[in-house]
Protein backbone atom coordinates (compact mmCIF):
# COMPACT_ATOMS: atom_id res chain seq x y z
CA UNK A 1 0.00 0.00 0.00
CA UNK A 2 2.83 2.37 0.89
CA UNK A 3 4.53 1.73 -2.46
CA UNK A 4 1.25 2.32 -4.33
CA UNK A 5 0.79 5.70 -2.65
CA UNK A 6 4.40 6.59 -3.38
CA UNK A 7 4.06 5.75 -7.07
CA UNK A 8 0.77 7.68 -7.25
CA UNK A 9 2.49 10.75 -5.80
CA UNK A 10 5.30 10.38 -8.38
CA UNK A 11 2.70 10.13 -11.16
CA UNK A 12 0.94 13.31 -9.97
CA UNK A 13 4.22 15.18 -9.64
CA UNK A 14 5.26 14.04 -13.14
CA UNK A 15 1.95 15.36 -14.47
CA UNK A 16 2.59 18.77 -12.89
CA UNK A 17 6.23 18.82 -14.07
CA UNK A 18 5.21 18.03 -17.66
CA UNK A 19 2.50 20.70 -17.58
CA UNK A 20 5.20 23.23 -16.64
CA UNK A 21 7.69 21.86 -19.17
CA UNK A 22 5.21 21.52 -22.02
CA UNK A 23 3.79 24.96 -21.34
CA UNK A 24 7.03 26.89 -20.86
CA UNK A 25 9.62 24.65 -22.53
CA UNK A 26 11.53 23.80 -19.34
CA UNK A 27 11.28 22.37 -15.85
CA UNK A 28 10.46 18.65 -16.17
CA UNK A 29 13.90 17.19 -15.50
CA UNK A 30 14.93 19.71 -12.85
CA UNK A 31 11.64 19.43 -10.96
CA UNK A 32 11.40 15.64 -11.02
CA UNK A 33 15.06 15.03 -10.20
CA UNK A 34 14.79 17.36 -7.19
CA UNK A 35 11.61 15.60 -6.06
CA UNK A 36 13.13 12.11 -6.30
CA UNK A 37 16.20 13.19 -4.35
CA UNK A 38 13.94 14.70 -1.68
CA UNK A 39 12.01 11.43 -1.14
CA UNK A 40 15.20 9.41 -0.79
CA UNK A 41 16.43 8.21 -4.20
CA UNK A 42 20.13 8.45 -5.05
CA UNK A 43 21.48 10.90 -7.62
CA UNK A 44 22.41 8.31 -10.24
CA UNK A 45 19.13 6.42 -9.90
CA UNK A 46 17.08 9.64 -10.08
CA UNK A 47 18.94 11.01 -13.10
CA UNK A 48 18.72 7.73 -15.04
CA UNK A 49 15.02 7.31 -14.23
CA UNK A 50 14.12 10.88 -15.23
CA UNK A 51 15.99 10.69 -18.53
CA UNK A 52 14.42 7.33 -19.32
CA UNK A 53 10.91 8.66 -18.65
CA UNK A 54 11.67 11.74 -20.75
CA UNK A 55 12.06 9.56 -23.84
CA UNK A 56 8.32 8.93 -23.73
CA UNK A 57 7.10 12.26 -22.34
CA UNK A 58 9.13 14.35 -24.80
CA UNK A 59 7.86 12.24 -27.70
CA UNK A 60 4.27 12.80 -26.58
CA UNK A 61 4.91 16.52 -26.07
CA UNK A 62 6.71 16.86 -29.40
CA UNK A 63 3.95 15.16 -31.37
CA UNK A 64 1.34 17.33 -29.65
CA UNK A 65 3.24 20.53 -30.48
CA UNK A 66 3.74 19.35 -34.07
CA UNK A 67 0.02 18.69 -34.57
CA UNK A 68 -0.83 22.13 -33.18
CA UNK A 69 1.67 23.93 -35.40
CA UNK A 70 4.10 24.96 -32.63
CA UNK A 71 7.18 23.74 -34.55
CA UNK A 72 9.82 25.56 -36.62
CA UNK A 73 11.32 22.80 -38.81
CA UNK A 74 14.76 24.39 -39.19
CA UNK A 75 15.14 24.97 -35.45
CA UNK A 76 13.86 21.47 -34.68
CA UNK A 77 16.24 19.71 -37.10
CA UNK A 78 19.39 21.54 -36.02
CA UNK A 79 18.58 21.33 -32.32
CA UNK A 80 17.92 17.59 -32.64
CA UNK A 81 21.09 16.80 -34.60
CA UNK A 82 23.61 18.85 -32.63
CA UNK A 83 21.77 18.37 -29.34
CA UNK A 84 22.01 14.58 -29.67
CA UNK A 85 25.76 14.88 -30.24
CA UNK A 86 26.25 17.23 -27.30
CA UNK A 87 24.07 15.06 -25.07
CA UNK A 88 25.99 11.87 -25.81
CA UNK A 89 29.34 13.57 -25.17
CA UNK A 90 27.96 15.18 -22.02
CA UNK A 91 26.65 11.86 -20.65
CA UNK A 92 30.01 10.21 -21.30
CA UNK A 93 31.79 13.11 -19.59
CA UNK A 94 29.40 12.93 -16.61
CA UNK A 95 30.46 9.35 -15.97
CA UNK A 96 34.17 10.03 -16.42
CA UNK A 97 34.48 13.33 -14.58
CA UNK A 98 34.10 13.52 -10.82
CA UNK A 99 33.95 17.22 -9.92
CA UNK A 100 31.44 18.96 -12.18
CA UNK A 101 29.44 20.88 -9.57
CA UNK A 102 31.02 24.19 -10.65
CA UNK A 103 29.20 24.02 -13.99
CA UNK A 104 25.70 24.58 -12.59
CA UNK A 105 26.12 27.89 -10.72
CA UNK A 106 28.04 29.48 -13.62
CA UNK A 107 25.42 28.51 -16.17
CA UNK A 108 22.63 29.54 -13.78
CA UNK A 109 24.16 32.99 -13.33
CA UNK A 110 24.12 33.51 -17.09
CA UNK A 111 20.56 32.21 -17.33
CA UNK A 112 19.40 34.50 -14.51
CA UNK A 113 20.49 37.52 -16.53
CA UNK A 114 18.88 36.03 -19.63
CA UNK A 115 15.59 35.55 -17.79
CA UNK A 116 15.58 39.18 -16.67
CA UNK A 117 16.35 40.30 -20.23
CA UNK A 118 13.42 38.29 -21.62
CA UNK A 119 10.95 39.77 -19.12
CA UNK A 120 12.14 43.32 -19.81
CA UNK A 121 11.92 42.78 -23.58
CA UNK A 122 8.39 41.36 -23.42
CA UNK A 123 7.12 44.07 -21.05
CA UNK A 124 8.31 46.68 -23.54
CA UNK A 125 7.38 44.71 -26.65
CA UNK A 126 4.60 45.87 -28.90
CA UNK A 127 1.96 43.50 -30.25
CA UNK A 128 3.10 43.91 -33.87
CA UNK A 129 6.70 42.79 -33.23
CA UNK A 130 8.38 40.93 -36.08
CA UNK A 131 9.86 37.59 -35.02
CA UNK A 132 13.15 36.42 -36.52
CA UNK A 133 14.35 33.04 -37.77
CA UNK A 134 17.72 32.29 -36.07
CA UNK A 135 20.73 31.29 -38.17
CA UNK A 136 21.64 27.63 -38.48
CA UNK A 137 25.07 28.11 -36.89
CA UNK A 138 23.55 29.67 -33.77
CA UNK A 139 20.98 26.89 -33.48
CA UNK A 140 23.68 24.21 -33.84
CA UNK A 141 25.92 25.76 -31.15
CA UNK A 142 22.95 26.28 -28.84
CA UNK A 143 21.74 22.70 -29.29
CA UNK A 144 25.15 21.20 -28.59
CA UNK A 145 25.82 23.37 -25.53
CA UNK A 146 22.36 22.99 -23.98
CA UNK A 147 22.40 19.20 -24.36
CA UNK A 148 25.95 18.91 -23.03
CA UNK A 149 25.06 20.89 -19.91
CA UNK A 150 21.84 18.88 -19.50
CA UNK A 151 23.70 15.58 -19.53
CA UNK A 152 26.70 16.60 -17.46
CA UNK A 153 24.78 18.71 -14.94
CA UNK A 154 21.53 16.77 -14.57
CA UNK A 155 19.32 19.34 -16.30
CA UNK A 156 19.44 22.39 -18.52
CA UNK A 157 18.18 21.56 -22.00
CA UNK A 158 14.94 23.52 -21.74
CA UNK A 159 16.20 26.28 -19.40
CA UNK A 160 19.07 27.06 -21.80
CA UNK A 161 17.55 26.42 -25.24
CA UNK A 162 14.10 27.96 -24.82
CA UNK A 163 14.99 31.35 -23.27
CA UNK A 164 17.99 31.77 -25.59
CA UNK A 165 15.80 31.32 -28.66
CA UNK A 166 13.19 33.70 -27.27
CA UNK A 167 15.87 36.27 -26.32
CA UNK A 168 17.01 36.44 -29.97
CA UNK A 169 13.44 37.18 -31.10
CA UNK A 170 12.29 33.69 -32.08
CA UNK A 171 8.52 33.25 -31.89
CA UNK A 172 7.95 32.00 -28.29
CA UNK A 173 5.45 29.31 -29.26
CA UNK A 174 7.73 28.00 -32.03
CA UNK A 175 10.69 28.06 -29.64
CA UNK A 176 8.85 26.05 -26.96
CA UNK A 177 7.42 23.52 -29.42
CA UNK A 178 10.70 23.00 -31.29
CA UNK A 179 12.72 22.64 -28.07
CA UNK A 180 10.19 20.15 -26.67
CA UNK A 181 10.21 17.96 -29.80
CA UNK A 182 14.01 18.09 -30.23
CA UNK A 183 14.37 17.06 -26.59
CA UNK A 184 13.11 13.59 -27.49
CA UNK A 185 16.19 12.91 -29.65
CA UNK A 186 18.52 14.58 -27.16
CA UNK A 187 17.11 12.53 -24.28
CA UNK A 188 17.32 9.34 -26.33
CA UNK A 189 21.03 9.95 -27.02
CA UNK A 190 21.72 10.75 -23.35
CA UNK A 191 19.74 7.75 -22.07
CA UNK A 192 21.45 5.29 -24.42
CA UNK A 193 24.86 6.57 -23.35
CA UNK A 194 23.96 6.35 -19.65
CA UNK A 195 22.45 2.90 -20.13
CA UNK A 196 25.61 1.58 -21.78
CA UNK A 197 27.91 3.03 -19.12
CA UNK A 198 25.63 2.80 -16.06
CA UNK A 199 23.03 0.09 -16.81
CA UNK A 200 20.85 0.63 -13.74
CA UNK A 201 17.27 1.78 -14.29
CA UNK A 202 14.63 1.94 -11.54
CA UNK A 203 11.60 0.99 -13.66
CA UNK A 204 9.28 1.17 -10.65
CA UNK A 205 9.53 4.96 -10.64
CA UNK A 206 10.00 5.38 -14.40
CA UNK A 207 6.56 3.98 -15.29
CA UNK A 208 4.43 6.37 -13.15
CA UNK A 209 6.52 9.29 -14.45
CA UNK A 210 5.83 8.20 -18.03
CA UNK A 211 2.08 7.91 -17.39
CA UNK A 212 1.82 11.29 -15.67
CA UNK A 213 3.89 13.01 -18.35
CA UNK A 214 2.03 11.50 -21.30
CA UNK A 215 -1.34 12.57 -19.85
CA UNK A 216 -0.12 16.16 -19.37
CA UNK A 217 1.74 16.60 -22.70
CA UNK A 218 -1.19 17.27 -25.08
CA UNK A 219 -2.90 19.54 -22.53
CA UNK A 220 0.24 21.66 -22.12
CA UNK A 221 0.74 21.93 -25.90
CA UNK A 222 -2.83 23.16 -26.32
CA UNK A 223 -2.33 25.77 -23.60
CA UNK A 224 0.77 27.10 -25.41
CA UNK A 225 -1.25 27.48 -28.60
CA UNK A 226 -4.03 29.40 -26.85
CA UNK A 227 -1.96 31.75 -24.66
CA UNK A 228 -0.93 35.23 -25.93
CA UNK A 229 2.70 35.50 -27.09
CA UNK A 230 3.53 38.11 -24.45
CA UNK A 231 2.22 35.95 -21.61
CA UNK A 232 4.25 32.96 -22.82
CA UNK A 233 7.43 35.04 -23.09
CA UNK A 234 7.08 36.57 -19.62
CA UNK A 235 6.22 33.14 -18.19
CA UNK A 236 9.42 31.68 -19.63
CA UNK A 237 11.43 34.57 -18.14
CA UNK A 238 9.93 34.09 -14.67
CA UNK A 239 10.47 30.32 -14.77
CA UNK A 240 14.11 30.60 -15.80
CA UNK A 241 14.79 33.16 -13.03
CA UNK A 242 13.22 30.87 -10.42
CA UNK A 243 15.19 27.82 -11.59
CA UNK A 244 18.45 29.81 -11.77
CA UNK A 245 18.07 31.24 -8.25
CA UNK A 246 17.26 27.75 -6.97
CA UNK A 247 20.42 26.27 -8.49
CA UNK A 248 22.65 29.12 -7.28
CA UNK A 249 21.31 28.88 -3.71
CA UNK A 250 21.66 25.09 -3.61
CA UNK A 251 25.25 25.32 -4.87
CA UNK A 252 26.08 27.53 -1.87
CA UNK A 253 24.44 25.12 0.58
CA UNK A 254 21.24 27.11 1.10
CA UNK A 255 18.08 25.02 1.07
CA UNK A 256 15.22 25.67 -1.34
CA UNK A 257 11.56 24.70 -1.30
CA UNK A 258 11.66 22.42 -4.39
Amino acid sequence: MEKTVRYLIILIFAFIAEMIDGGLGMGYGVSLTSFLLTIGFGTAVASAAVHMSEIFTTLAAGISHFKLGNINKKIFIYLSAFGSLGGAIGAYSAVKLQNISVVKPIVSGILLMLGLLIIIKYLKRKSDIKYLDPRRRKIAILGFFAAFVDAIGGGGWGPIATPTLIAINTHPKKAIGSVNFAEFFVTLAISITFFIMLPRIEWGIVIPMIIGGIIAAPIAALIVRKLPHKAVGIGVGCMIILLSIRTILKSTGIGFFF
